[in-house]
């Protein structure tokens, strides 16, 4: 999609959303004029980065007379509902899907689940998202981003916010895949998400799905199974499963690999969550195979998939669980380039706000920089644009102060080269959040 083409389409969607419907007082908040209206205020707040308050109106305002205070824009924020720019971002993602065809393999949509936290300034009287790591250490706040990103595409097409103490990615996983519009789907997801409850949402919906199970002995489902103890398999599975525990049935159970009991305590939406003596005895099928496969010496990783056998064999398993990685390294560049990390308010309502606003504008990136084409040379590498660049040319450009000619000879001038078998040690960060008092000023 072209980039003027990609801004109308933005700024027509932010003219679209109705002031009324995110007003929290409606036919009174955002009906006099201001310097802050409600399209503007939207589309200020799409634009932000990392400076303190005052810095981003004047970023956003160069004009002296035209600056509205840090005091306005606060006071005009504090009018917005929650759910404005969820609903945006929807809107937006619907709209490029209607006007230009993703990238599939095989005819999928290769989409990535997976979660992250996100540290928030400390708030000790919002409880839900407060906790400490030890008893007696310093408190802070987290929220906990789930999301669901297009692998080849390189944007979100859905999220989900929870507070840190609620959060429950399986919950989040469920809600995102019933009520995703997609079709002809591959969804690649973690160990954090292997779960039978999982596993029937994605089939119900007739998605194919890969999710990384625990190895046996390591507490997961695939302990519950007849499996090899050792070396690398491909194992099918046809599984009925039951909440009832009648002498029939418990002798059926021993087959492991085609009846499985679940108990009242685990969660499963496909059947009733208690089976009295009365009830019929009801069961449940899940099919899908078992694949296990050689990383390195000694090291083994397990996948749970509906894809076919012959068409996917465990080498092209661990190729396409291998892109899954897609999605980790998104995090990385939307916390640190897009500026997920900098908030402007401690109250937990604006801060989502804000996450939302930041996948809007990695999203708008990424569309921009994939249509830029990067002219093949006699290089060692394949280069690409260098998205640091493309963030912050995107954020002049939805302002108004680079064309789109401009836009495009920037980011070809800017490209870095691509290493895929580049790997690195995965860093843990700090729990402390990035100070943002100073943002306020």
């Amino acid at each position: 999609m072209k980039p003027k083409e990609l801004k109308t389409l933005l700024l027509r969607e932010i003219n679209s959303l109705d002031r009324s419907k995110y007003a929290k007082c409606p036919g009174i908040d955002f009906t006099r004029s201001r310097k802050l209206p409600f399209n503007t205020l939207v589309e200020t707040m799409l634009r932000m980065e990392g400076k303190s308050m005052g810095n981003e109106l004047i970023s956003a305002f160069p004009k002296a007379s035209e600056t509205p205070s840090v005091s306005a824009f606060f006071q005009q924020r504090s009018k917005l509902k929650a759910g404005v720019f969820d609903d945006l971002f929807h809107s937006l993602v619907l709209s490029v899907e209607s006007i230009q065809s993703p990238k599939t393999f095989n005819g999928l949509r290769l989409l990535a689940v997976d979660g992250t936290d996100i540290h928030i300034p400390t708030d000790r009287t919002h409880t839900e998202t407060l906790l400490s790591l030890k008893q007696g250490t310093q408190t802070y706040n987290m929220l906990h981003m789930n999301a669901i990103y297009d692998l080849l595409q390189h944007t979100y097409v859905d999220e989900v916010i929870q507070n840190y103490n609620e959060m429950n990615e399986h919950k989040a996983f469920i809600e995102m895949v019933d009520r995703s519009w997609l079709d002809n789907v591959l969804v690649m997801a973690d160990r954090g998400y292997e779960s039978f409850n999982n596993i029937a949402h994605a089939s119900e919906r007739g998605w194919y799905f890969m999710i990384r199970a625990k190895d046996s002995g390591s507490h997961g489902i695939t302990d519950g199974f007849d499996l090899p103890t050792s070396g690398a398999f491909d194992v099918a599975i046809d599984l009925n499963l039951t909440r009832k525990q009648t002498n029939e049935v418990k002798k059926l159970f021993v087959d492991r690999n085609h009846y499985h009991y679940l108990a009242h305590n685990v969660y499963f939406d496909y059947l009733p969550s208690r089976s009295r003596k009365a009830d019929p005895l009801k069961w449940y099928t899940l099919s899908f195979r078992i694949v296990r496969f050689q990383l390195s010496e000694g090291s083994y990783e397990v996948i749970l998939t509906n894809l076919p056998k012959d068409k996917y064999p465990p080498c092209e398993i661990k190729r396409l669980y291998s892109m899954r990685w897609g999605i980790e390294t998104s995090f990385r560049s939307l916390k640190y380039t897009v500026g997920l990390l900098y908030f402007h308010s401690k109250k937990v309502e604006y801060i989502r706000h804000e996450i939302v606003a930041r996948l809007i504008m990695y999203n708008f990136s990424e569309l921009i920089a994939a249509h830029v084409i990067v002219h093949k040379k006699d290089r060692k590498h394949d280069y690409k644009i260098n998205f640091a660049v493309a963030v912050h040319v995107c954020r002049l450009f939805i302002r108004g102060d680079i064309s789109p000619p401009d836009l495009e000879a920037q980011l070809s001038r800017n490209i870095i080269p691509i290493r895929p078998d580049r790997k690195r040690k995965r860093e843990k960060h700090s729990s402390s959040v990035i100070s943002f008092t100073y943002r306020l000023a």
